[in-house]
């Protein structure tokens, strides 16, 4: 007979591998996944309405954007925690209310007038075109999710989690949902992985740390969509990414990556 602990413990992982079974990605039409990394921003400012159309006429599979809270409650679709850097404004989104981050001027190259969106208005470009990878920097879950809801986008988004505590969240408040997150470095045998998926079942992961953990990974049910924009991106970068057999890259060449794997018959 199987002690109490024993039992807790078949329990737990029981429950585990439930939560990994009931997570179901959303649909695309290709087996590699395009992930467009804070929209397609090449010629039209980051994370704003106009980069998440871009990479809808990229042909991405997903849009990546990052999400923040206003002083007064709002969602809003911000990579950094400051206005300094993409705003002719300044200080930090959280101490500011909407109506203020509402009047700030998203710097752009083109001149066309930008703004930062609420996380709703980028639902609403989105809806039945793109999928979102959510990048889930400061904000409330139950509130997130509320917003995906009222636009019945249930099925069009995946959230990539910057920390543990958000996935307990996550748990409770949308069980279903796909969630993404990082591999830790020390994480190198099967033995290692197993445990750590226990603990916080996922769908994706960005980085491999070993090489040899894409088939264990894979077996689990996990995808791996990595990394691969950077100042240097390029044919280069894209083929050593994909001879390592991923399923998702994240570029910030949305178009150009996606013409490169048609070329290559990889699309």
């Amino acid at each position: 007979m199987l002690s109490k602990a024993t039992n807790l413990l078949f329990l737990s992982l029981f429950m585990s591998l439930s939560a990994v079974a009931q997570q179901v990605l959303p649909e695309t039409k290709h087996k590699l996944v395009v992930i467009a990394h804070r929209g397609s921003h090449i010629n039209v400012p980051e994370n704003t309405l106009a980069a998440a159309r871009e990479a809808i006429n990229a042909g991405a599979d997903y849009v990546e954007v990052d999400l923040r809270t206003t002083k007064d409650g709002h969602l809003v679709v911000l990579h950094d925690a400051t206005v300094d850097r993409t705003t002719n404004g300044a200080g930090k989104v959280s101490t500011m209310t909407l109506d203020e981050v509402k009047h700030l001027q998203v710097f752009n190259r083109n001149k066309k007038t930008n703004k930062i969106p609420e996380f709703k208005e980028l639902l609403a470009v989105c809806k039945d075109k793109i999928n979102i990878y959510l990048d889930f920097k400061a904000a409330d879950a139950a509130e997130t999710w509320k917003q995906i809801q009222a636009v019945g986008m249930q099925k069009q988004v995946i959230v990539y989690l910057n920390k543990e505590s958000d996935y307990q969240e996550w748990q409770k408040v949308a069980p279903n949902v796909p969630l993404m997150s990082s591999l830790p470095k020390d994480i190198d045998t099967k033995e290692k992985l197993t445990g750590f998926l226990e603990k916080m079942p996922l769908k994706i992961v960005d980085n491999l740390p070993h090489p040899h953990l894409l088939s264990a990974l894979n077996e689990a049910g996990v995808q791996v969509w990595l990394d691969v924009q950077s100042a240097t991106e390029g044919p280069a970068s894209w083929k050593v990414a994909l001879e390592k057999r991923v399923q998702g890259l994240q570029t910030d060449q949305p178009a150009a990556l996606i013409k490169y794997l048609q070329d290559n018959n990889v699309r």
